[in-house]
């Protein structure tokens, strides 16, 4: 009788008789090593930046002296988005949405400085991150490690002598899933120590443990998938063949045609198409720069009536602030309509990336990474409406400022000459409606959830694989 680990272990002999076989893990385990130091050392230097960053645009914020409300409005001040402990990992949709937005009255800018300074750092190969090698280069060596198990046993004739022996084609479709599943094992050490190194950064353990989980079911459903294929084809050329195809088709063609099919199937347009698309709502609700603007009379008579006099100069307050403050609100609530609009067609177009993962667990894989490090666009969106919170929080607090420590009559004659001009200002102690700004990832139980689809799609890639690799098994003959 041949145990599993006697026949896991002969294949681990064979293996290593092999310098092709050798030489490809050596070559992916260096890989490994490299990116992880080298994406380990980025991420650590730009989250120690954006917060040094995020600091620095507040104290210089709160340093300025004594000005119009109106021109610290303009003034403004920025948001950034430091990476999470998990991106020294997975950095996900950081290289292409931005991390840091300017934020100032009258406008929802968008976010900039996307990771363009990475690729410049790496000679281009910003791309390559330990999350791309698990995904696409493990598979392969798997391929070149398992695509003829079966095979070999067939072409030197032990399969017969095996059989004969007693040994099932199940018990020797165990041995073999051991051999590979000890590959994957020794190759899940480098992740799981870049998982418990992000766990001293701050991160979650359940949100690290979780994404470990997900890179090992990932790599359990390739090796189903391998060994299914050694089974039950009988040429090594075609048993290969057909694997690299597979890969190909799972980690390449179908995230290619599944980003352009979301695309095709709901448009969603560019801040910029939403902008030029808003701007003719926009004229008709009024310049809060122009007081007199006919837009606001019926904002005039409201707040006459309600203070009981005739003319804005008998208002206790200063009408040019009370329109600032009402403009914008205005302004604010259409903006946030079609930045809503946007985000939920991009939303859109992300599930339904994500149900490709029926066809390809590397989409599925991918999603589920992405989500768990939080550098998934959920988050980015999540940063994009927070980051808008402070930015109408701190314009409407200034604004507030304008309407009731600025005597009108200041705020009218303040371009007159340079004393009127100092006479038209307000302390800078108001400077401190700023609230403080630090961007942190949802909540790991949050994440998690989030990932639940693509993990679940994982998970019946291994049931029919595993399955197959079953059924196969239990057909086994010379």
């Amino acid at each position: 009788m041949n145990s599993p680990i006697r026949i896991a272990r002969e294949e681990w002999r064979l293996w290593l008789r092999s310098k092709v076989v050798v030489a490809a893990a050596l070559i992916i385990a260096v890989l490994l090593a490299a990116t992880s130091v080298l994406t380990i050392n980025r991420i650590a230097d730009e989250q120690a930046q954006r917060l040094e960053q995020q600091v620095a645009a507040e104290q210089t914020f709160f340093a300025q002296p004594d000005r119009h409300p109106h021109r610290m409005v303009h003034y403004g001040h920025y948001a950034f988005r430091p990476p999470p402990p998990l991106a020294i990992f997975e950095p996900g949709v950081d290289a292409v949405t931005g991390q840091s937005i300017f934020l100032e009255g009258h406008r929802q800018n968008s976010a900039m400085f996307a990771d363009t300074k990475a690729a410049a750092d790496l000679g281009g190969f910003a791309a390559l991150t330990p999350a791309s090698l698990y995904q696409l280069l493990l598979p392969l060596l798997l391929i070149v490690l398992g695509h003829a198990m079966f095979l070999r046993e067939r072409e030197s004739g032990t399969l017969a002598v095996l059989l004969a022996q007693g040994s099932s084609g199940t018990r020797l479709a165990l041995g073999k899933a051991t051999a590979l599943l000890s590959v994957i094992a020794i190759f899940m050490i480098p992740l799981m120590v870049v998982a418990a190194y992000s766990v001293v950064l701050g991160e979650s353990a359940l949100a690290a443990t979780s994404l470990v989980a997900g890179y090992f079911l990932y790599l359990c459903v390739w090796g189903a998938i391998i060994l299914a294929a050694s089974i039950l084809i009988r040429q090594r050329a075609v048993s290969l063949g057909a694997l690299v195809f597979v890969w190909l088709f799972a980690a390449l063609i179908v995230p290619r045609f599944a980003i352009n099919a979301s695309s095709a199937a709901i448009d969603a347009p560019s801040k910029i198409e939403s902008d030029l698309v808003m701007l003719a709502e926009q004229r008709k609700l009024g310049d809060g720069h122009n007081a007199a603007d006919p837009a606001f009379e019926q904002l005039q008579a409201q707040v006459l009536e309600q203070y009981d006099v005739e003319t804005i100069e008998e208002l206790p307050i200063n009408w040019r602030g009370v329109v600032a403050t009402y403009s914008e609100a205005e302004l604010t609530d259409l903006l946030n309509r079609f930045a809503e609009n946007r985000m939920s067609l991009e939303a859109g177009q992300s599930r339904l990336f994500d149900l490709f993962g029926l066809a390809s667990p590397t989409i599925a894989i991918a999603s589920s990474s992405r989500t768990l490090a939080a550098t998934d666009l959920a988050t980015h969106h999540r940063f994009l409406r927070e980051s808008e919170d402070l930015r109408f929080d701190f314009v409407q607090a200034l604004n507030q400022a304008h309407a009731t420590d600025l005597d009108y009559t200041l705020d009218m004659n303040r371009n007159n000459d340079a004393a009127s001009a100092e006479a038209a200002r307000i302390n800078a102690a108001s400077w401190q409606v700023l609230d403080e700004f630090r961007f942190q990832p949802d909540d790991a139980g949050d994440r998690l959830a989030r990932a639940a689809l693509p993990l679940g799609i994982l998970l019946l890639w291994l049931v029919i694989a595993g399955g197959t690799v079953v059924w196969a098994a239990r057909k086994v003959r010379v």
